[in-house]
């Protein structure tokens, strides 16, 4: 709403000096609606104009000093628009600058800015309404500077009501049938008001304020929306904490004969198609698994690898006891239990055991506000801590007797059977992405600290970036050219974080640099997390699509139009689900 408000500022302050150099009649005055577009609605014309039937008559003299006084009034309006017309140029060109940075992924229907990508003018009427809004309060700071109190509170009724017409409105199809009646009305006060208050100075003063004031407001906001989006995105629904409590629960009481997984004997058949999940979402994974099969050709070959911490051990082996892939094989393994992942072997561990660590990621600084600590909540999330994120550096010493494996994230979705990965060949390299450089942000320079000399000497800032989520690894490869190992020293040195800041993307471009083949695009589309302008053909085209981001699609927050992307792969009437009230 402030995006709009501000960019609905820059409209009317632009406009402002025309109008007084007698510009055609604006709609804002005359309140007249463009309803064709509504069928629902057969209106009369609103524009004020003369009655039928009625005309002024006037003598020669009256009509010729009439002329003078208009030629008069036009010259010295032109003059107020000469003089205020530089200004007015610096103000448009910062306003274009200003568009050009406005965030896409949270930008509102209504701006001037945007492109009509949906109905051409599908908001013209709820523009329209929201421009008068903003003309009468001008307008009330001037009558009541003027003591024209009559007028100030016509204005001020004639707000009112169009707010009660407005209400959430973003589209003209969600305006009711009063609207066109309030927007007349406006109309009809606005046109008053300017005829006893227009003052092209004034009126540029208060529009400037309000736009000052306006880009205030959006900058807070900004700050608020990160810091509760990064909220959001660490907390787990009720519905999948009660689905993991209640599959715990039953598998604790099957006995030990009851809780193993069949084709156990696949488990390290390198001729068989191997994935491994590590995640900590019963759901999530569930919908990887379910999408992999139900898209795949062969399901009999497909063996899935499955890693998950203590506390979700037991909920994770009942659900896929409960609901088996079908004729593939899965095997679940506990984090904790893999007794060579320890402290002295693994510098990650060493370093959370220290005191600087703990001090950084549990307890420095608690920013008490919402806007000051947007920033920070990001990166002092222990979430880039977790084993479960970092064991993807460890294939090999956790799968030894396997040659290649598809690793895929737990927020992902497989369209399409995925076999024809292990037949690309990797040229020599150790780890198959999808590059994600189209843009230049994209880049190493992004993700790394180029004023190190560590990271200075040794990578290209131009170097192109390549996305986790789905990435086909080469361990034979991997054992040769000690990737483990190339890792362990990178995350030694970032001890105090002094290379990068977070997560395990930028190690993984540091350990895998020279070493990484580019893959199809279609074989991973991302951004389904954030961006809400992935198109669909794109999406629907790919082999796997990626809720990269803090929109997951198992959150409140997530984007309307991805999600059933993701629902499709869940059975609601399931009797766990439906029990632990988790809908779509």
């Amino acid at each position: 709403m402030a995006r709009s408000f501000l960019a609905a500022l820059s409209f009317l302050l632009l406009t402002a000096a025309a109008a007084a150099a007698g510009a055609r009649e604006d709609p804002i005055y005359s309140g007249q609606l463009d309803w064709s577009r509504q069928p629902n609605f057969k209106l009369q014309n609103f524009s004020l104009g003369q009655q039928d039937g009625f005309q002024l008559l006037s003598r020669p003299a009256d009509a010729t000093r009439r002329k003078l006084r208009e030629r008069t009034g036009v010259r010295k309006k032109m003059e107020v628009v000469q003089q205020d017309d530089e200004a007015l140029v610096k103000l448009e060109n910062a306003g274009i600058e200003r568009s050009k940075a406005v965030d896409s992924a949270v930008l509102g229907k209504y701006s001037l800015w945007r492109r009509e990508n949906e109905n051409d003018k599908a908001d013209s009427n709820v523009r329209l309404m929201r421009d008068q809004m903003i003309m009468a309060r001008i307008y009330t700071v001037l009558a009541k500077s003027r003591d024209k109190l009559d007028l100030y509170q016509e204005l001020l009724s004639r707000i009112k009501e169009s707010q009660r017409s407005l209400g959430e409105a973003t589209a003209d199809a969600e305006l009711p049938r009063s609207a066109s009646e309030r927007a007349k009305a406006m109309g009809q006060v606005l046109s008053k008001a300017r005829d006893q208050l227009y003052d092209c100075k004034q009126i540029t003063q208060r529009l400037r304020a309000m736009l000052q004031s306006a880009d205030e407001q959006v900058r807070s906001l900004k700050k608020q929306s990160t810091f509760l989006s990064q909220l959001a995105a660490k907390t787990i629904p009720n519905g999948i904490h009660c689905l993991s409590m209640r599959l715990t629960i039953d598998y604790y009481l099957l006995s030990p004969e009851k809780r193993k997984f069949p084709k156990s004997e696949n488990l390290e058949d390198p001729d068989l198609y191997h994935y491994a999940l590590f995640s900590d979402n019963v759901l999530a994974a569930s919908v990887v698994v379910n999408s992999t099969i139900m898209n795949a050709k062969e399901p009999e070959k497909h063996v899935f690898h499955l890693v998950t911490d203590k506390l979700n051990f037991g909920a994770m082996n009942m659900w896929f006891l409960l609901n088996p892939p079908g004729d593939a094989a899965i095997h679940v393994e506990n984090v904790d239990d893999f007794k060579w992942l320890n402290s002295s072997y693994c510098p990650v561990l060493k370093q959370l055991e220290s005191a600087a660590m703990k001090e950084y990621y549990f307890k420095a600084d608690r920013q008490k506000t919402l806007s000051a600590g947007s920033s920070n909540l990001k990166y002092r999330n222990p979430k880039y801590l977790s084993m479960l994120n970092h064991l993807r550096f460890y294939l090999p010493q956790v799968y030894p007797k396997l040659n290649k494996i598809l690793f895929l994230d737990d927020d992902i979705v497989v369209q399409r059977d995925l076999t024809g990965l292990w037949e690309v060949d990797l040229n020599g390299n150790v780890n198959g992405a999808v590059e994600t450089c189209g843009e230049s942000f994209h880049r190493f320079d992004k993700y790394l600290n180029f004023s190190n000399p560590n990271i200075a000497q040794n990578f290209d800032p131009n170097a192109c970036g390549w996305a986790y989520g789905m990435n086909m690894f080469d361990l034979e490869e991997w054992k040769k050219k000690d990737i483990t190992g190339i890792y362990h020293r990178w995350q030694t040195m970032n001890e105090n974080r002094l290379l990068w800041k977070l997560g395990t993307l930028p190690p993984g471009l540091m350990t895998f640099y020279k070493l990484t083949h580019p893959l199809d695009k279609s074989w991973h589309v991302l951004g389904l997390g954030y961006n809400p302008t992935v198109e669909h053909s794109e999406i629907d085209s790919a082999a796997v699509i990626h809720y990269n981001g803090n929109m997951k699609p198992w959150l409140e927050i997530a984007m309307t139009k991805y999600r059933p992307y993701w629902t499709k792969y869940i059975n609601y009437e399931h009797s766990f689900v439906r029990g632990c009230k988790i809908s779509q």
